[in-house]
């Protein structure tokens, strides 16, 4: 019986050891420019020089709206532990002189 318990302990001490898994999510964004005047590019250069632990920037493209206004979709992988949402949106709002404002298109985990 001492040889079950061993090679349970043993198990369980695996487990134990085991890191816990990072959890994380990648997040599109629109973000809807303040103006039709407004510079796309200086929009997203404001944007990505928002730095947060856990936060990494990745693709974007303008998407038009209508009218000849366009906005910014921009992707992100978050480490969802580290990055609030709801911060990771003011932060972007925070840029009243480019941002509008901000919508999640999506949200997956990965």
């Amino acid at each position: 019986a001492s040889g079950i318990n061993a090679e349970y302990g043993d198990e369980a001490a695996k487990k134990a050891k085991k890191p816990a898994a990072v959890l994380k999510s990648n997040v599109v964004l629109d973000i809807k420019p303040w103006s039709d005047e407004t510079d796309l590019q200086e929009m997203e250069k404001a944007v990505r020089a928002i730095v947060m632990e856990g936060l990494t920037w990745g693709n974007s493209k303008f998407v038009e709206i209508g009218f000849g206004i366009k906005k910014l979709r921009m992707s992100t992988c978050i480490i969802d532990e580290l990055v609030g949402l709801y911060d990771l949106e003011d932060n972007i709002q925070e840029l009243e002189d480019y941002v509008q404002s901000v919508d999640i298109v999506s949200h997956n985990k990965i």
